[in-house]
């Protein structure tokens, strides 16, 4: 019965790592909300892969624009019995910070900081219904070492961070778990078009001499989600091949 299903909102769902993230947790047995912003036809077609594989569980599709100032509020009023939050949307920006513009760093930080805080707040209360319930942000290598020309990227990152060590010991008291998954190198659809020279710059740098794929990602967010890791809170989880230790 639908009263029985657990259901995690994925932020960022049409993305190559949130693709990867719903798809494993579907196959634990998750409800989602696939939540998206432009990509119509990619979440679309997610949603119909995971309802054929999956027929016993609940798979709806959200809309919000979280560059904008109403895009918490706007996601909180499409979602229900809220067990799970995965915060896997975002946006990069390759630019000096000289050529980062106001306009710039405030979608950075609108989309990466302060609607997904937003929204973890209006849901709270459906979280806090729970004996355990479970927030995870994807975080990035830069919000732990930083990036030059991913200054602004990296500070907004970095901010995630913070914000998982601050509101798990927030949350704590009401049987939330809040984590971060760290990744290196991904291979997604966001690094096609980087040079095979600058990639293999990057692979030389990585102890594991290999980059990652959005599995590995989603097998950690599955992980943490999985009842396995209940004594695991405010912690930034590097999944990096060893890039950054």
């Amino acid at each position: 019965m639908i009263e029985e299903r657990k259901y995690c909102v994925v932020l960022g769902a049409s993305g190559g790592i949130g693709e990867a993230i719903s798809r494993k947790l579907a196959s634990a047995g998750w409800s989602l909300y696939l939540h998206y912003h432009e990509n119509t036809s990619q979440v679309d077609n997610l949603q119909k892969e995971l309802r054929l594989a999956h027929p016993q569980a609940d798979f709806q599709v959200v809309q919000a624009d979280f560059a904008s100032e109403v895009g918490a509020e706007v996601l909180a009023k499409q979602v229900r019995q809220v067990a799970a939050i995965v915060v896997a949307n975002g946006q990069s920006m390759l630019k000096l910070l000289t050529e980062t513009a106001v306009e710039d760093m405030d979608a950075l930080w609108k989309v990466h900081v302060q609607n997904p805080a937003r929204f973890i707040s209006l849901v709270s209360p459906q979280l806090r219904q729970l004996d355990t319930s479970y927030i995870v942000f994807i975080g990035s290598i830069w919000g732990n070492t930083g990036a030059a020309g991913e200054v602004m990227y990296s500070a907004v990152k970095g901010a995630q961070h913070a914000f998982v060590k601050a509101y798990a010991k927030e949350a704590a008291l009401a049987g939330t778990r809040v984590n971060a998954v760290a990744p290196g190198w991904i291979e997604t659809r966001m690094n096609d078009a980087i040079p095979a020279d600058e990639r293999q710059m990057v692979v030389d740098e990585i102890p594991l001499m290999t980059t990652g794929t959005p599995n590995h990602i989603a097998e950690a967010v599955q992980f943490l989600l999985s009842g396995k890791a209940d004594y695991i809170t405010g912690d930034i989880m590097k999944v990096n091949g060893g890039w950054y230790m």
